[in-house]
């Protein structure tokens, strides 16, 4: 199997596309500027006391208030208190963290009134985005996730992944971090790191580390709470780190900044690496050279498309997803309708597998498959959907069928499910209904291209259209691009765009940057 990943960097967004063997598997785009990703650290003020849930909310600065249950604040709450005042007391000489005391562990059986009061300072780390209409999920539990190890300051403990199996292996990195870790800090040794030298896991211990005493000497410094005091690392490097796999063959950007942050990052954790990261420097949009604009568009929505005729639909509501099996045209098998219905099953389970990955669907998920009346179908897809499952990263249980032949699964859900929007408005009516003759639209576009380049004086761009509209620009020995680049000169180009509307356009200058060419009367 070929894994390769996609980067597209656009001006407001960054999007990444995992393929495996040329077919979309995992997909997430966040904006540049989004705040209050799972990792980011704060030092904020309590809100509000809720003893009846044996929680608070907390000011993270969102516009709703972050949800903290007395049970997430953590065992050594107590030590970080404590050591945030020592640290507060002194806004010049940082407080050092090695002669930190850490005191008795929180009880389990406390209560929330006891233990915390409005307006106290807190250092809290967001561990579920906001969803729908609640705010961020918090814990007062920090720690600093790298690629091999993860740093949890006031914890002595030093834990393996369970997933390492080997009792030799498991023993000499134990062994191996005891020696390295810093005073008043755990680790945990992350399943990347099983056969890695010293000197790779103590490079990166101290990576950790300084992220930890940075953040303190932010609390130290700064006075306006909320503050936030730790980002997770740039965009592309934080959706790669827990995504990237060495057996990666390639990764490609379409931004220059972006790719030597990603290569030093690759450089860092995986030297003999480095190769794989590569710049794309083509004429069509990245997503469109890979066929991932096309695989997004007939991949989400509704209603998803799979073997030979069959279909499912996927409803999302507050409290859980439903996904509906279908055959849809297929023709039924000469050996019966038994056949036929664990076959359409079969082929649901492997697209579904692939669905939960890709739209990130998280929490309860109920599929009503195809009725099947032999124990051994059914047992044969629950074993099937469980070996499709275990490319899956995020924690999941999957039960068996039940009496109804329905499957409930729970999939770990820590930020919202991925929504693509595959309808497309009319780029022309804007929804209205009406358009202006769609033969005038190439006259429409000429004149866009007199005003940029007479008017505004931007003599070289790129003009971005559908591609049958590209095809009808480009169409003939002089074509319509020809005449426009005799009239307006040599730096008129055309792109053709599979994720723009048939009638739909977008310039854009040299340096990728979006040029708004819409006038207020075609908006009207």
């Amino acid at each position: 199997m070929t894994s390769e990943v996609v980067i597209d960097v656009q001006e407001k967004e960054i999007s990444i596309a995992l393929l495996e063997d040329q077919k979309l598997v995992e997909y997430q785009n966040e904006p540049r500027s989004a705040s209050f990703s799972v990792g980011n650290i704060y030092i904020a003020k309590v809100k509000k006391l809720m003893p009846g849930l044996n929680a608070c909310f907390v000011d993270v600065g969102y516009e709703r208030d972050a949800f903290l249950h007395y049970l997430d604040l953590g065992g050594q709450f107590s030590s970080f208190e404590k050591y945030l005042k020592q640290v507060q007391s002194d806004r010049k000489k940082l407080y050092p963290f090695s002669k930190a005391y850490q005191l008795p562990e929180l009880k389990k059986d406390g209560s929330v009134q006891n233990t915390l009061s409005v307006g106290q300072e807190v250092l809290v780390q967001i561990v579920k985005e906001p969803i729908s209409t609640k705010g961020p999920r918090l814990s007062g539990e920090i720690s600093f996730a790298g690629r091999y190890l993860v740093l949890i300051p006031f914890n002595d403990k030093v834990s393996v992944s369970s997933k390492i199996k080997s009792g030799e292996e498991r023993a000499r990195l134990k062994q191996l971090i005891h020696s390295i870790r810093p005073k008043n800090c755990g680790v945990i040794v992350r399943t990347v790191a099983e056969g890695k030298r010293v000197a790779e896991l103590d490079t990166e211990l101290k990576i950790l580390y300084k992220r930890w005493e940075d953040a303190i000497t932010k609390v130290q410094k700064t006075q306006q709470r909320p503050q936030l005091v730790f980002e997770e690392t740039g965009r592309a490097v934080a959706l790669l780190r827990d995504l990237f796999n060495p057996t990666y063959e390639s990764i490609h950007i379409n931004d220059e900044s972006v790719y030597h942050e990603v290569k030093d990052y690759v450089s860092l954790i995986a030297p003999e690496k480095a190769g794989i990261v590569k710049l794309f420097t083509g004429k069509l949009p990245i997503f469109d050279s890979y066929n991932v604009t096309k695989q997004l568009k007939s991949g989400f929505g509704k209603t998803v498309n799979y073997k030979h005729g069959a279909y499912l639909i996927i409803e999302h509501t507050e409290a859980m997803h439903v996904i509906d099996v279908n055959s849809g045209t297929r023709a039924k098998k000469t050996n019966g309708q038994e056949q036929n219905a664990l076959e359409t099953n079969l082929g649901a389970a492997d697209e579904i597998a692939r669905q939960l990955r890709l739209r990130d669907m998280g929490g309860i998920i109920v599929i009503d498959f195809i009725d099947m009346n032999l124990a051994e179908d059914r047992q044969m897809l629950y074993e099937r959907m469980c070996k499709n499952m275990q490319q899956d990263r995020a924690r999941h249980n999957i039960l068996p069928l039940s009496k109804f032949g329905l499957m409930q699964i729970t999939r770990q859900r820590v930020r919202p499910a991925m929504d693509v929007n595959v309808e497309e408005t009319c780029p022309s009516c804007f929804g209205k209904g009406t358009i202006k003759s769609s033969f005038l639209f190439t006259d429409q576009l000429e004149g866009k291209i007199d005003r940029l380049v007479n008017k505004i004086g931007i003599k070289r761009f790129y003009l971005h259209v559908h591609p049958y509209i590209a095809a009808y620009i480009n169409k003939g020995v002089f074509s319509l691009k020809r005449k426009w680049q005799l009239k307006y000169g040599l730096g008129v180009h055309v792109i053709p765009s599979q994720k723009l509307a048939f009638l739909q356009y977008e310039f854009y200058d040299p340096d990728k940057h979006f040029i708004d060419m819409k006038e207020e009367m075609e908006t009207k």
